[in-house]
């Protein structure tokens, strides 16, 4: 995921405050642990995920319990296609002012290729908790993916997923050849943006090879056939393809779109912030494979040594279950916790409002029912979002 629909409306309001104690058994490290700076650190982060939607009070919550770690936050966005260069620049110029990164695949595999971060887990291992024994399969899954370069802070299963207007889409398409001629036969009624800075773009991309039966999903050069010529050929269909995900919805909620691409999270949340209308349905195509996603903390390579204790335990925090229930939100990142054993009955109330209101009973049998992949390895993702840009978005 890329930008937040929230930024379109209104600031989130956050309920039930959770309290800081709890994650017993966790091995989290002890506070005496951590190396003190001389003076309360003042911490630049960097959201290129839509993160903070999901994490900021988890944030506010360690700089208010760690007075002496931490003077001040300072949070600012970056689309993800531009933070891995921002980063090298400021490493050139041995000038790194970015403590901590928060970031979705895309630019972590960005910031692998260009070997930008810092192997976080395997230098500092002891001071962060077993993350094996404590995050859910797909969320350890994903975790893999970083080669210790990130630590996985939220987790949702994603998508491919359709959603329509059920209003003007009376019989919704069940296949990938029937939504090819759906979108067809109803010109420029079909969005999606671009895969390099958007979470649907990106597992509707990935979410294709299976869906068509390509010869090797996870080789977009060579075992994509059926993916690539499927997308251009379902690109004479499309009007232009938005910079990221919050343009399609606008586009979907004020009725110039019909069908769009999304994921559980981008489905839920923009109906309960009112960008999209309520009634809006989801479906799922024939032979569909989830394309599980995730958001890392990182920290570039280059930030003053003193300072890393201090970021490694915040990121710690960050993972303890009641801080990890934060990230049931308003249902932007469905479910959301990467750590085991954390129901939506420890989220603050105004969450679990949104998601008894808003959420969509069939994500837990769609959830449990259906395979959950990998996405592609940094590398290849790298590879697909070139290739796309080349192929299918420079067309337009």
């Amino acid at each position: 995921m890329t930008k937040n629909p929230r930024d379109l409306s209104r600031r989130h309001v956050l309920g039930g405050a959770l309290g800081l104690a709890g994650a017993a058994g966790l091995n989290l490290p002890a506070l005496a642990q951590v190396a003190k700076p001389k003076s309360p650190l003042s911490i630049n982060i960097i959201d290129a995920a839509g993160n903070l939607a999901l994490t900021q009070p988890a944030f506010d919550n360690y700089r208010k319990a760690n007075p002496d770690l931490i003077s001040r936050m300072t949070f600012t966005k970056a689309p993800s296609p531009e933070l891995p260069g921002k980063i090298r620049a400021q490493q050139s110029a041995n000038r790194v002012d970015i403590d901590l990164v928060i970031i979705g695949p895309d630019a972590l595999s960005a910031g692998l290729a260009d070997d930008i971060y810092l192997n976080v887990v395997e230098e500092h291992r002891k001071s962060l908790p077993d993350l094996q024994a404590i995050y859910l399969d797909p969320a350890w899954r994903m975790q893999e993916l970083a080669k210790g370069r990130g630590v996985v802070v939220s987790y949702y299963p994603s998508g491919p997923l359709l959603e329509y207007a059920p209003d003007r889409v009376k019989t919704p398409p069940t296949t990938a050849e029937e939504l090819l001629a759906w979108a067809k036969q109803n010109p420029k009624k079909f969005i999606y943006a671009r895969p390099a800075n958007s979470g649907p773009g990106r597992t509707f991309l990935m979410g294709l090879p299976y869906l068509l039966g390509d010869s090797n999903p996870k080789d977009p050069m060579k075992g994509w056939d059926k993916t690539w010529a499927y997308l251009k050929e379902l690109n004479s269909a499309i009007e232009y393809y938005p910079a990221g995900t919050t343009a399609t919805m606008k586009e979907f909620g004020d009725g110039t779109r019909d069908m769009l691409v999304t994921t559980t999270g981008w489905d839920i949340n923009p109906r309960v912030l009112g960008i999209v209308p309520k009634e809006a349905k989801v479906a799922s195509l024939k032979g569909f494979h989830w394309v599980v996603d995730a958001h890392y903390l990182s920290i570039p390579k280059g930030v003053a040594a003193e300072r890393i204790p201090v970021l490694v335990d915040l990121i710690g925090h960050m993972l303890k279950k009641d801080q990890q229930a934060y990230a049931y939100d308003e249902g932007y990142f469905y479910p959301g916790p990467a750590v085991k054993d954390v129901p939506l009955s420890m989220a603050p109330q105004s969450s679990q409002d949104a998601i008894r209101e808003y959420g969509r009973p069939e994500y837990e049998k769609l959830i449990a029912d259906n395979p959950k992949e990998l996405p592609l390895e940094p590398e290849q993702l790298v590879q697909a979002f070139r290739r796309w840009d080349e192929e299918i978005g420079s067309k337009k």
